[in-house]
């Protein structure tokens, strides 16, 4: 499997303490992180809270700073966010919302974006009568479906998804990972699946990474995590699931 990226000894760190005249102390929070995500896969990344995931994340998109080797074999990845409502500007429609990333973009004509709106809304499952309306008047899972078509709009290979479902009810974390899954066969994508839920990450993921105190302390097939866990944080946590 060709991969899509490729990350090397990745360590990160950030201030703690200080104020305008000391730096504080420097807080390790990633340590020599090592990951492969190839072309078409999904990666779950699961770990409890403060385990360096969302560094994690930040890292790959370059939104702090760090030491190692990120290597994109594609455009700069997406991210797709844990509460679409704070994600979305609420004083744009859903059609501009869409939009803003073609019109930053600044390659498309007018009618160009318009057609490419559309036709992504179209993919996520909003038809022309939600394409005028306003992050408020729609559910919580319309919204994550708003979000989605904003990241693929701009046709990345890599989606980011940071606890994407987890704010849902039930029926509707269905509704959007079948969704994901569809788009992911449609338009090509790997995703890094982000959830503290490890029943999502057994529904959609390929392969699961475990990280602790900002260490990768596990990593193997999905059934491989599941069925047959090594590391005692591991099964920890497939323990607490249960």
């Amino acid at each position: 499997m060709e991969p899509i990226l490729e990350i090397k000894n990745l360590n990160s760190f950030y201030r703690q303490g200080g104020n305008a005249f000391t730096k504080g102390k420097s807080v390790q929070v990633l340590k020599n992180v090592n990951v492969t995500i190839g072309q078409g896969e999904v990666l779950g990344l699961v770990g409890e809270s403060g385990s360096g995931k969302s560094t994690l994340a930040k890292s790959i998109l370059g939104m702090t700073e760090y030491q190692g080797e990120i290597l994109h074999r594609s455009r700069r990845p997406q991210m797709v966010f844990q509460d679409p409502y704070s994600s979305l500007n609420p004083a744009f429609t859903i059609r501009r919302i869409v939009e803003e990333p073609l019109r930053i973009y600044g390659k498309h004509t007018p009618a160009q974006r318009k057609q490419k709106v559309e036709e992504m809304l179209e993919a996520v499952g909003l038809g022309p009568e939600f394409h005028d309306r306003k992050p408020a008047q729609l559910s919580g899972g319309q919204r994550q479906r708003v979000s989605i078509a904003a990241a693929l709009i701009v046709r990345p290979k890599l989606v980011i998804l940071d606890e994407a479902v987890s704010a849902l009810d039930v029926t509707i974390q269905d509704q959007i990972l079948d969704l994901l899954m569809k788009l992911r066969r449609e338009f090509d994508l790997s995703y890094l699946f982000i959830s503290h839920d490890l029943n999502v990450i057994y529904q959609c993921c390929d392969r699961v990474i475990v990280m602790k105190k900002g260490e990768i302390v596990e990593e193997n097939t999905v059934d491989g995590i599941f069925d047959h866990p090594v590391h005692p944080y591991t099964k920890q946590l497939l323990k607490a699931a249960e």
